[in-house]
């Protein structure tokens, strides 16, 4: 989160920021409370050391034999312990409500972010892979048709058993969903990743901590509790990124300078409801409620963390390389920018088989498969997590930041609709032959069941 001492020095860069970003927030407001409440604060002190002062006077004048005097003191005395607590309960009061609004504003643009409202201004970086692109059916088939075809994926079943965007993958795309996953964290360990598996349920606190609380609370799944607050053991999420355990494996700790960099990476499902986005995507798995991730996040120096988001944008890409998929990258426009980042470029891979308007020059689509963020300090601030730059300095908020190193359902429809042949079989890429036995081609399954009869019989 943003420090309160950097919105009563920056209010005007504030407000841009938020006018940059689509925030309609009253940031007047909550400078007048904190006003109100630097005001209570210093009222509070100067009003306890004037109690110190009469209550140390008061044994004083009666040892002297001053009663009158002394009974004054004593009237006074309970007169500013009164006071003193009204003055502690209003300003309590306004902690919590500034707290609740300073939690809501998102983190500022770095000056290199492009402006712009939505994802239409997003600027392209570059682009790899469309020189040498490999011969592909006249018409490609989309993964959805595709999989159901080959037995591969079964959303059907998946509806019946747990509900709209969840699905069934059976054989071969059961194996290639797990083969992507070693694979991609095999690439990372290469890249000095140091790997966590952590717990998937996660408490309110820590959503709090990298920013899902509580601005994205209708988009998470509750286990326990009705609201997004503290409730002991009954107090847990299911984890919508591996980002929130790992970033919050460190919240309230101080890190030592020669621990950073700090590369972790986690395989974890995710859960997200995805309010809002409800409808609009009826067919496939690109946008659904339960989807497998490998997460790279990383803590580092403040001066160091600019160089290292160019850095996790190369590490996130060399999985799509390996794998031949072309794909672009995208640096975000302040109003397409999730709520905690400061900068962040998106990876997207083509995905030739599901006709769309995102790539009309080639067909196709785009699909982002990585998001690689800077947070600066705003998740660190907000999780508590700081580190030592010498032994003897005072502790420091570090750098956080995050990508997905990448998301395996939508490297699957890429890899469905990318590597798909003339005659319906689907083509391994070769870095992934190796994780599924040497299979060099999904041909698919006979389906099973009176369903999967004709009409004719």
């Amino acid at each position: 989160m943003l420090s309160r001492q950097y919105l009563r020095e920056h209010p005007d860069e504030v407000r841009a920021s938020l006018d940059q970003r689509g925030y309609d927030t009253d940031l007047d407001r909550l400078l007048e409370l904190d006003d109100e409440w630097r005001s209570l604060k210093s009222e509070g002190d100067d009003l306890r050391h004037e109690r110190n002062e009469v209550s140390s006077k008061i044994g004083q004048l009666k040892q002297a034999g001053k009663h009158d005097e002394a009974d004054e003191a004593i009237e006074r005395s309970q007169e500013l312990k009164s006071r003193i607590q009204d003055v502690e309960a209003r300003a309590d009061d306004l902690e919590s409500e500034l707290e609740s609004l300073v939690l809501e504003l998102p983190n500022t643009p770095h000056e290199s972010v492009p402006v712009g409202q939505d994802e239409s201004d997003n600027v392209e970086v570059s682009r790899w892979g469309f020189d040498d692109l490999r011969d592909l059916p006249e018409e490609v088939t989309p993964h959805y048709d595709l999989g159901e075809d080959l037995d591969i994926i079964d959303e059907a079943r998946g509806a019946k058993t747990t509900g709209a965007g969840f699905y069934f993958l059976k054989g071969d795309g059961a194996r290639l969903e797990h083969a992507l996953i070693q694979f991609m964290l095999d690439v990372h360990r290469e890249q000095e990743y140091v790997d966590v598996f952590p717990p998937i349920p996660v408490k309110s606190r820590s959503m709090r901590g990298t920013g899902q609380l509580p601005k994205f609370n209708e988009d998470a799944y509750r286990v326990g509790g009705d609201e997004f607050d503290d409730y002991g053991d009954d107090d847990l999420w299911l984890c919508p990124t591996a980002e929130v355990p790992v970033t919050n494996m460190y919240a309230d700790d101080i890190l030592l300078r020669e621990d950073l960099p700090l590369k972790h990476q986690a395989y974890t499902p995710n859960f997200r409801r995805e309010a809002g986005e409800h409808g609009t995507e009826t067919r496939g798995i690109v946008r659904v409620h339960q989807f497998n991730k490998v997460e790279l996040v990383n803590f580092v120096e403040p001066d160091e963390s600019y160089d290292r988001l160019e850095g996790l944008v190369e590490e996130a890409a060399a999985v799509l390389e390996r794998l031949g998929l072309p794909y672009r990258i995208l640096s975000l426009c302040t109003g397409d920018l999730t709520f905690a980042s400061a900068k962040t470029y998106d990876l997207e891979v083509w995905a030739p088989g599901t006709e769309a308007d995102e790539a009309p020059e080639m067909g196709g689509r785009w699909l982002e498969v990585s998001s690689a963020s800077n947070f600066e300090e705003f998740q660190a601030r907000r999780a508590g997590i700081r580190y030592r730059p010498e032994h003897h300095e005072s502790a420091e908020y570090l750098h956080t930041l995050n990508a997905s190193g990448t998301a395996v359902g939508r490297v699957m429809v890429a890899i469905l609709e990318y590597y798909q042949n003339d005659d319906g079989t689907v083509t391994v890429p070769e870095a992934l032959r190796p994780y599924m036995g040497g299979t060099a081609v999904i041909e698919g399954h006979e389906k099973v069941g009176e369903s999967a009869l004709g009409s004719d019989d």
